[in-house]
């Protein structure tokens, strides 16, 4: 059970990823049904102002060795450089040893990748920093087409919002389904983009602008259970097929099918979380039609059958 979280806070941090990771653990929400969270702010040297990265300072009141007891250390994003404090470093490796899940947000990666706990393991970090993070560290396994990588006791998240969908993910492996919806209604944000342990979204829904394919791409979610032709697709696009493909490339990051393929997904995964409808009707409700079909794409995109997704996720 997640009880206690603690937030790292180090010279350069960044106060919106830091602001996540209060949002989502910091706030009492026990009047909305969700449990408590002993959520401490730590620093080397607590009581102390720390810089960030924006010309405004933070003072936390809680020390490293309150970070070290916690079932979770989140290390929001903050300044990339060559070296950390070693205390820092010596407490996120105590807290590791000792069992604690490490959480990082965007470029908050770099501190456990100077900690050592990235080696030999799945992480990913913001696109913007990728290059430079797999060179610095060369043992870790980076995937930087990722919102974030879930990897048992190491959850690392790609920028901002992807650090919102990681925090969520872990509230949801950890105490449910209903208590990370409750949560993100309250932040007025999507529950989740993306399924349990080892699981990521390699395709969110875009966000489009006014001149986009937005419309088309509505029309798609309302209509899952329908078979779109790129051709049928273009027309309602006013578009060449060629220039829709190579638009919708564009502004979604793949092909209509895959798009349309993962959308199903998501809503069949919607469905097992929030329904008692059986497997078979939900694949005809997400447009696969029969199981056999959801479940391959089901595991493909989600890593887990839909039936051991149920079982773990279910409200």
């Amino acid at each position: 059970m997640l009880r206690s979280v603690a937030a790292l806070v180090v010279d350069g941090v960044a106060p919106f990823e830091f602001g996540v990771v209060c949002e989502v653990f910091g706030i009492d929400r026990t009047d909305d049904g969700v449990p408590p969270f002993d959520f401490r702010v730590c620093a080397e040297r607590p009581g102390e102002p720390v810089r960030t990265s924006v010309g405004i300072q933070l003072t936390p009141d809680r020390p490293l060795a309150d970070l070290v007891s916690a079932d979770l250390v989140a290390v929001p994003a903050c300044t990339v450089r060559v070296d950390y404090p070693p205390a820092v470093l010596d407490a996120l490796r105590e807290a590791v040893a000792r069992g604690a899940t490490v959480l990082s947000v965007c470029s908050g990666g770099f501190v456990l990748g100077a900690a050592g706990l990235l080696d030999e393991r799945a992480c990913t970090v913001h696109w913007r920093y990728a290059d430079e993070f797999r060179r610095r560290f060369a043992k870790a396994r980076v995937d930087a087409d990722v919102l974030y990588v879930d990897d048992g006791n190491l959850v690392t998240s790609a920028g901002t919002a992807a650090g919102i969908d990681a925090c969520l993910h872990i509230v949801r492996r950890e105490l449910g389904s209903r208590v990370a919806a409750l949560i993100a209604r309250r932040m007025v944000v999507a529950p989740q983009r993306e399924g349990g342990q080892r699981q990521f979204v390699e395709m969110p829904v875009p966000e489009c602008t006014a001149d986009s394919l937005q419309p088309v791409l509505l029309w798609m979610l309302e209509t899952l259970t329908e078979e779109h032709s790129v051709a049928e697709l273009a027309s309602r696009a006013a578009m060449s097929e060629r220039t829709f493909a190579r638009r919708f490339v564009a502004e979604t990051g793949t092909t209509p099918h895959r798009w349309l393929t993962t959308q199903r997904v998501l809503h069949a995964r919607s469905l097992l979380e929030q329904s008692s409808y059986g497997v078979e009707e939900i694949s005809r409700m997400a447009g696969f039609g029969t199981p056999a079909l959801l479940r391959h794409h089901f595991q493909r995109v989600i890593g887990v059958t839909p039936t051991d997704y149920r079982r773990s996720f279910s409200a």
